[in-house]
């Protein structure tokens, strides 16, 4: 079970973080990802990270901006949003999957938070 909070409305240039709270005690066992939906246009992951948090990765549009990290010990995963645009306007979901290797694939991913939405005004 995965729910998402600190989403809201921002400035262009302005910042937000969002969590994601995991219930389970396989948390640690997890790769965790997030990924983002616009309206008119199909989902899209933004960030990944594996179990440990030693492996991160980022989409292209929003590599140097955003920074995934993880607290194994809260069950939480993180997504820190920076220097954010209109086109960051989205829905933005986590995700989890079993296998602690992170992945880019929406369809790796097992379990799903129920959104929170973001909308950067210009």
């Amino acid at each position: 079970h995965l729910v998402e909070s600190g989403g809201g409305l921002v400035q262009a240039g302005g910042s937000l973080r969002l969590s994601c709270a995991a219930s389970g005690r396989t948390f640690s066992n997890y790769a965790m990802g997030w990924f983002r939906q616009a309206p008119g246009k199909e989902r899209e992951f933004v960030s990944a990270i594996n179990w440990s948090g030693s492996f991160t990765y980022y989409a292209n549009s929003v590599k140097g901006r955003f920074t995934i990290s993880r607290d194994n010990a809260e069950n939480a995963v993180y997504l820190q949003m920076n220097s954010l645009k209109p086109e960051d306007t989205a829905v933005y979901y986590c995700a989890g999957k079993p296998s602690g290797a992170a992945n880019v694939a929406a369809l790796r991913y097992d379990y799903w938070g129920q959104g929170t939405q973001v909308t950067v005004s210009s």
